[in-house]
């Protein structure tokens, strides 16, 4: 795998007054990765990076308006593209495809995350291995057996991620803090699913807290939801409160690693 600074830097939009945004292009093992790189300009000097893995629908406006929220809070945020040359998907068939094969691949998951964690770490405005991950559904899953594989993040929260996989932890492997927010009404993530991931990282004698929100729905910090369960029947419902609660446990989470 390679990371290019001499990347192209495609249409720059400031977000809000001091938000800057971008497209950014970098390689994979051979694949350009498109992703968005956001920053307030108005913050002098060098500061975290936090990466946003996306839901499965991949790097659209949603995971954009994130990386935005993470630079108007004073950090280089990078949303990540896991399915190469930007792609994103319309329709659950097309985007369980496209999580699919990134989920079924443990080493493309690994390679598409890391380079993109090196790029930003490279940044100029990015404070060396100062880094911290945020994942969304699918993105939730992916940021979770990152820090299962023991990359050197500071923190890694999930939002309404699915909390099972396939990676075997042992006591003291992982090293990153870990945040999750899920629904407790989620069916894609039962009661089950989340009691097994208690137990492993009690075994894994890992640094975590996971809030469960009472009644609350898979997608929840996603206002958009109700349009996708609308559209597609999908059991998915935004939850203001769920929203806005986990958004500003987040804030404070990120401002205790990065102390």
């Amino acid at each position: 795998m390679k990371w290019l600074l001499s990347l192209l830097l495609l249409w720059p939009l400031t977000v809000n007054a001091a938000v800057v945004g971008k497209t950014v292009e970098y390689e994979a093992e051979g694949v350009k990765m498109k992703g968005w790189l956001a920053h307030d300009d108005a913050i002098k000097g060098k500061r975290p990076g936090v990466l946003v893995v996306p839901e499965w629908w991949g790097l659209n406006d949603y995971s954009k308006k994130r990386a935005s929220m993470l630079a108007e809070a004073g950090y280089v945020a990078l949303a990540v593209d896991m399915y190469g040359d930007g792609k994103t998907a319309d329709n659950p068939k097309d985007a369980g495809a496209l999580a699919g094969s990134v989920n079924k691949n443990p080493p493309l998951m690994r390679a598409r995350f890391a380079v993109a964690e090196e790029f930003l770490n490279h940044q100029p405005l990015v404070k060396k291995n100062e880094l911290a991950a945020l994942g969304y559904c699918f993105g939730g899953g992916v940021v979770l057996n990152m820090a299962r594989n023991g990359e050197p993040l500071k923190g890694v929260v999930s939002y309404h991620g699915v909390l099972a996989t396939d990676v075997s932890v042992k006591p003291g492997s992982i090293k990153s803090k870990i945040r999750v927010f899920t629904g407790e009404a989620d069916p894609i993530v039962p009661p089950e699913q989340v009691e097994a991931f208690k137990t492993e990282m009690a075994h894994a004698k890992a640094d975590w807290q996971l809030v469960s929100y009472l009644g609350v729905k898979h997608t929840f910090t996603n206002p958009e939801a109700d349009v996708y369960a609308a559209k597609f029947g999908l059991p998915l419902k935004y939850d203001a409160h769920a929203d806005h609660s986990s958004w500003a446990h987040t804030l404070d989470f990120l401002r205790s690693v990065f102390k």
